[in-house]
């Protein structure tokens, strides 16, 4: 039911698109349209991962500067099928995370270091499971194309007004310009949000099966969402578009489930993962760590339930 809703809104997404170009310029103008967005999207395809990291300043982790981060990345992986991700670290007090890349093959997960802070290993655990499970369900490629189809929607609407007021060449007018550019870009947003809340509820689902702890995930998200509300993330700030991609909001915190919202509310995705909690049951799959490579310890060296460490916190990267 969840791949259907997310098809059947990419569609009325791209027929939105189409409508834009066919008011502007006809059978013509829908057609140029869907080169252009075909274009970039062609670029997008091969460049998004390295854009966005980009701007989140983040710098790649290996085994060596950060090996129970990376190791747990690769355990988790392995639990999923899927080939090991590169894995990025952001220097970002928000506790907060996000996977980009065009497929499994050329995936990458990214953590701040607020997340790493705050969260036990089991949280982080579910974290990372749930990004894996984005790339397991092609997510981060899908919300590429929504977020490039309703920006070229919005340039058109844009585009729109300079036609709008010339009767000869069978645009909307000058009403219907200015109607034209005000809902379709909030029509596009609409339907990118509600693709977006789709993917987020299938990724907690899927990732918490990974995990095979689904309230290792709900309790990350309480901790998150709280965060969220006091420590600002400015680079998301200054890259709004992208806020659709992290695990919880980056940019308001807000916790209601409304048509503008880009994740579902936190409260919603918890309810949902308790459920899935007590229908697995004790056919849960073992706890990440349950083996003598990973002892059930916190990020910094410190047992999840037992309190703090009796000696220093060492951080993941060591």
């Amino acid at each position: 039911m969840n791949y259907l809703r997310t098809a059947m809104l990419l569609a009325g997404l791209t027929a939105l698109f189409m409508a834009v170009g066919y008011l502007i310029g006809g059978a013509s103008g829908a057609m140029i349209a869907l080169v252009i967005a075909a274009a970039t999207n062609l670029f997008t395809y091969w460049n998004s991962d390295r854009a966005v990291l980009s701007m989140y300043g983040a710098h790649e982790v290996d085994r060596r500067s950060a090996p129970e981060l990376v190791g747990l990345v690769a355990e988790l992986a392995g639990r999923a099928g899927l080939p090991m991700p590169r894995v990025f670290l952001m220097d970002e007090a928000q506790p907060n995370a996000f996977a980009t890349g065009r497929n499994p093959e050329n995936a990458a997960v990214a953590v701040t270091v607020g997340l790493m802070n705050q969260l036990s290993r089991e949280e982080l655990a579910g974290v990372i499971a749930h990004e894996l499970a984005h790339i397991k369900n092609h997510d981060t490629l899908l919300m590429t194309v929504t977020a490039t189809i309703a920006g070229a929607i919005s340039m058109l609407a844009q585009f729109g007004m300079f036609f709008g007021g010339n009767r000869d060449n069978n645009g909307p007018g000058i009403v219907g310009s200015i109607l034209m550019m005000i809902l379709a870009p909030l029509g596009a947003m609409l339907v990118q949000m509600a693709i977006s809340r789709t993917r987020e509820y299938a990724a907690d689902n899927l990732g918490a099966r990974i995990a095979g702890q689904p309230m290792w995930l709900a309790s990350a998200l309480v901790k998150i969402e709280n965060a969220a509300h006091q420590v600002p993330n400015f680079d998301a700030e200054r890259n709004p578009a992208t806020a659709h991609m992290f695990i919880i909001n980056p940019l308001s915190g807000h916790g209601v489930d409304n048509l503008f919202a880009t994740h579902p509310s936190t409260q919603n995705r918890i309810a949902a993962l308790q459920q899935l909690a007590a229908e697995l049951g004790t056919r849960a799959a073992p706890s990440v760590g349950a083996n003598e490579n990973y002892p059930p310890q916190g990020p910094w060296g410190r047992s999840s339930s037992s309190g703090p460490s009796r000696g220093p916190a060492r951080g993941p990267w060591g």
